[in-house]
């Protein structure tokens, strides 16, 4: 398979196409990374160094990839933070151009926009661009628990019932498949993934680690891409994804680092391990 993915880039550490290429290129799938900033680090640092691609200039090089008659032969689309509705039009454009070669692509959109204790962290106008402009032409979503709730218009969701309850919404939007990341319920030292699809509901529960490493919401985008991709299966997708995103969350907290153990866990991207079990809701 093959996947475009337009995302943000860092020299240092790993964030968007820095976190994402290498999972997909060790699960099999040929990526063609699209920048949209090429930073020195990502934002968390508190600084960082390094240009945010223009608009055109992001067309420009997809352009070039369709004079290559590459568009045709996508098989996926992938998209991660949108810190400007000039770059979303660019990437819902370059959906719109691969559908229209390839009618079974997929377009898989992480809607970054905040997390539980943070709030929205992107500029005024984002969420709501997100909400009603990317998420409807999207056919995957990996949204965490408070970006979903906002997507399902409510205020929060404190069970599992309720968090299917807002997945059904979101769906009635556009996305056939929703994969929901964070989420935690009645249990705090636990945490569920769950995934929804026309063919049911399913989770994974693991332990609650103390940690929240940047770029963990790229990765588990990237890798839930590639498992539908290559297993046609939202169930089998959600627990090797589940099961790869703990191992490399486990060794990132006991190596100490603050980034990602992400080269270190190659063997677990690309045979997951079986730790935890996938539960079917509904």
């Amino acid at each position: 398979m093959q996947i475009l993915s337009i995302q943000s880039h860092v020299a240092f550490g790993y964030v968007g196409n820095s976190a994402a290429v290498f999972p997909i290129q060790r699960l099999g799938h040929e990526v063609w990374p699209v920048l949209t900033v090429n930073f020195s680090n990502h934002t968390g640092y508190g600084a960082w160094r390094g240009p945010v691609v223009d608009a055109d200039q992001v067309a420009g090089v997809i352009e070039g990839i369709s004079e290559r008659d590459g568009l045709s032969t996508v098989s996926a689309v992938l998209s991660g933070y949108q810190g400007d509705p000039a770059v979303g039009a660019v990437i819902l454009d370059s959906v719109r151009r691969v559908k229209a070669l390839n009618p079974r692509a997929l377009y898989c959109c992480d809607p970054v926009m905040g997390d539980v204790g943070r709030g929205m962290f992107v500029r005024e106008g984002i969420p709501e661009f997100m909400r009603d402009e990317v998420v409807p032409a999207a056919d995957v979503i990996t949204p965490n628990h408070f970006e979903l709730n906002f997507l399902a218009g409510v205020e929060s969701t404190e069970t599992l019932e309720e968090v299917l309850a807002a997945v059904d919404v979101v769906r009635e939007s556009g996305p056939s498949n929703v994969l929901v990341t964070s989420v935690i319920t009645e249990d705090p030292t636990h945490l569920d993934l769950i995934a929804v699809s026309d063919e049911g509901a399913w989770s994974v529960t693991t332990p609650l680690l103390p940690i929240s490493p940047n770029g963990g919401g790229d990765v588990t985008a990237a890798v839930y891409l590639s498992h539908l991709l290559s297993t046609g299966s939202t169930p089998t997708a959600l627990g090797r994804t589940a099961n790869t995103l703990f191992a490399i969350l486990d060794r990132t907290l006991r190596s100490g680092r603050r980034e990602l153990e992400l080269i270190a866990s190659q063997d677990d991207i690309a045979n997951p391990p079986t730790t935890y079990e996938v539960t079917q809701l509904r």
